[in-house]
């Protein structure tokens, strides 16, 4: 394989290359394996096969090699034991990264009505549990990807909404009998049927991850008003908190992965509002020509919204959670990395 074609199907995003994969399987094929990903696997898939321009046939053999060397690594033995699955993650992502995948993974498997609230918008989310209590609305957020549970917490009314947060924060399991109960009524609303096992939910992280990713505004006053309530769950939450400035603990390589998922006009937009320490780590870890194209392009633009830069920040927060989720990047700074 020729060196050239090597290092463009190694820059490619996972997404890039599981995309590439699909298109060379053909339409049957790949819509039996989309329909065993959830409604995020789907849409970035579906986005990156729409935006594949030209692909030559040295690069999809490439990537078909490269899916083929990772197949031989792979054994089929203990696959569907909820042990291996549980121990393959953790190894992989580490105990604390490893529990809400685990988690959402297991659950997932053994329920349809939670389940099926990861296909519906946020808005028909609200709707759905806006009537509940609040203690089950925390279930269920704590059940959602962070994102889309911070769309949702933002529907409900401004004085709901640090109640709310708070009881994810202090969720720290759900008794199985509660959860088939919550699941069996969803999924009488939604239509479905199954039975689920027990899972361990909420708690701090997940509430720290469902404020990050709501707007400044709403975030410092659930914040405020959670402190008025509870100070020490306040700064436990907000300790936990990775907020857009915390990139600049992640390695260089780290960076590296996350620049090839972001684009540059989202990534313009959300440096608008970063310290230059940031900046400058953003730039070291860029082609010199890409680094002093962005430069310029800071110098020039527009004084923008800041809640458009903070949106597109959210953005940016978002897709490095969900690398670092595949293992792909390290929040944390200096941990070895999984690609």
């Amino acid at each position: 394989m020729p060196d050239e074609t090597q290092a463009i199907v190694e820059s490619m995003s996972g997404v890039e290359r599981s995309a590439i994969l699909l298109l060379a399987l053909g339409e049957d094929d790949a819509a039996e394996i989309l329909r065993h990903m959830g409604p995020k696997e789907v849409q970035e898939l579906g986005m990156a096969m729409a935006g594949m321009k030209t692909v030559t046939t040295p690069q999809m053999e490439a990537v078909m090699q490269r899916f083929l060397d990772t197949i031989e690594t792979q054994t089929s033995l203990g696959l569907g034991s909820e042990d291996y699955i549980r121990n393959v993650l953790t190894n992989a992502l580490g105990a604390d990264k490893a529990s809400g995948v685990i988690d959402r993974i297991l659950l997932g498997h053994n329920s349809k009505g939670l389940e099926q609230l990861k296909w519906l918008d946020p808005r028909a989310i609200f709707e759905l549990i806006r009537l509940e209590h609040p203690q089950i609305v925390a279930i269920v957020l704590s059940f959602l990807e962070s994102d889309v549970a911070a769309a949702v917490l933002q529907q409900f009314p401004e004085r709901a909404r640090p109640d709310i947060l708070m009881r994810v924060a202090t969720l720290d399991g759900v008794q199985p009998h509660a959860l088939q109960e919550l699941d069996e009524i969803l999924e009488r609303q939604l239509s479905g049927n199954t039975n689920v096992q027990s899972s361990a939910m909420g708690g701090i992280k997940a509430a720290a991850n469902i404020l990050n990713l709501m707007d400044g505004t709403t975030e410092g006053q659930i914040i405020e008003l959670v402190t008025e309530a509870d100070a020490d769950l306040a700064q436990e939450i907000q300790d936990n908190m990775f907020v857009f400035e915390n990139l600049i603990d992640i390695d260089d390589r780290g960076i590296q992965t996350l620049l090839r998922e972001v684009s540059s006009d989202q990534l313009l937009l959300a440096l608008k509002g970063a310290e230059e320490a940031l900046k400058e780590k953003i730039f070291k870890n860029m082609s010199q020509r890409a680094a002093e194209m962005l430069r310029d392009d800071l110098e020039a633009a527009a004084p923008a919204k800041l809640s458009d830069v903070e949106a597109a920040q959210r953005e940016i927060l978002s897709t490095a959670r969900r690398l670092a989720d595949a293992g792909e990047l390290n929040l944390g700074g200096g941990g070895e990395q999984l690609v």
